[in-house]
């Protein structure tokens, strides 16, 4: 019984990917204590986010020109940790599927090379049985035109 090999890889990637949430659980917490990190990292995606999230919620519901008011820091520190955090899942993921793609693809052009590569050498045997073929036909009709020309046996 033959039986395919392990997708080791997918569970190379799964492994990734699940490690990835207790790295962006860390970076969200270094996130929250580092001021740096807060004002320039964190805050801004956040109030971006906060912004459009409003304005969308306003146009949808037929507010046109009302003012948005900014996050305070601690929740936007907080909602910026969190987009942090899902941003590095998503981009581990992301290059989980990249790598996945790559490695079909790779086997698959291997798969087409070996492919190619029979046709090339079925297609070399092929010529070389015809030219075979015809050395034998050529000897054959060689043969006959032998037979053809020696004389009738007598009958005594």
């Amino acid at each position: 019984m033959v039986v395919g090999a392990f997708p080791i890889a997918k569970l190379l990637y799964l492994g990734v990917r699940q490690m990835s949430k207790p790295v962006a659980n860390r970076i969200k917490a270094g996130a929250r204590r580092s001021e740096f990190f807060k004002n320039y990292i964190c805050l801004p995606p956040a109030q971006l986010y906060h912004w459009i999230e409003m304005r969308t919620k306003m146009r949808i519901m037929g507010f046109r020109g009302a003012a948005i008011k900014p996050l305070n820091e601690d929740a936007a520190a907080e909602l910026g940790a969190e987009l942090l955090g899902e941003a590095v899942i998503f981009m581990v993921g992301g290059a989980c599927m990249v790598l996945e793609y790559s490695r079909q693809a790779a086997n698959s052009r291997r798969k087409e090379e070996e492919l190619n590569q029979n046709i090339n050498s079925l297609q070399t045997q092929l010529a070389e049985l015809t030219l075979v073929t015809e050395t034998l036909d050529a000897q054959l009709r060689e043969v006959n035109r032998l037979l053809l020309s020696l004389p009738a046996p007598t009958n005594k």
